[in-house]
């Protein structure tokens, strides 16, 4: 399973942002999937997690509100919508992948299947 995560880019506090993670090789099509995000100096930090087809959903405090995650099954893509961006949100966002349908500790832990991240820098 090959993940790319893009979508990032530079945007002012308070801005919103739509992260896209896309799969090829093996899809994600039957796998719940998870973004995380490391900032500067800091260790890397879940944010979100889908299971399959997208009945599931879960976030981190730290996001909740302030994000949503949402799957489109047929083009094997998952989002993650950000909103009210602060300056420390600012860090590279991965997308991961496990290969269950449902969320587990796993995929919010260490999942199995890491795309490239995408930097996303938001300024005060």
């Amino acid at each position: 399973v090959q993940l790319q995560a893009f979508g990032g880019g530079l945007v002012q506090a308070g801005d919103s942002l739509r992260l896209s993670c896309a799969s090829s090789g093996r899809t994600i099509s039957t796998y719940a999937v998870a973004w995380f995000r490391r900032a500067p100096g800091k260790e890397r930090e879940f944010v979100a997690a889908i299971s399959w087809p997208g009945t599931s959903t879960h976030y981190a405090s730290s996001m909740k509100g302030r994000c949503t995650i949402s799957r489109d099954n047929v083009k094997n893509t998952v989002y993650l919508q950000m909103s009210s961006l602060k300056p420390e949100d600012t860090a590279v966002y991965y997308c991961a992948a496990d290969p269950s349908s449902i969320l587990t500790v796993r995929l919010q832990s260490s999942p199995n299947y890491w795309g490239q991240g995408t930097l996303v820098t938001v300024s005060s």
